[in-house]
């Protein structure tokens, strides 16, 4: 199916191609990064970040959790936003 098209005041919204455009930043909570980039969840794993689906990443920042695992957080925002949208 493909993706629904929102019409407001003559602009036509489409949610995939808006989520090309919206940048994954360290203040992001997981949850929230996840639903713009689905496909995060593979390098987020290989990382150690396993509790993608838990409470903990609803209220996570990607900044909190690259501090627990001790990753170098502008590494990781940069992997992640490089990654194309699907």
């Amino acid at each position: 199916m493909p993706p629904r098209l929102e019409v407001s005041k003559n602009i036509c919204y489409n949610p995939i191609i808006m989520a090309e455009e919206i940048k994954i930043t360290k203040s992001m909570t997981i949850a929230e990064a996840l639903k713009i980039k689905p496909q995060i969840a593979a390098v987020l794993m290989t990382k150690g970040m396993h509790c993608l689906g838990c409470v903990i990443a609803q209220g996570e920042t990607i900044e909190q959790a690259a501090d627990v695992h001790g990753l170098d957080i502008d590494e990781l925002i940069k992997e992640l936003n490089e990654l194309k949208t699907i």
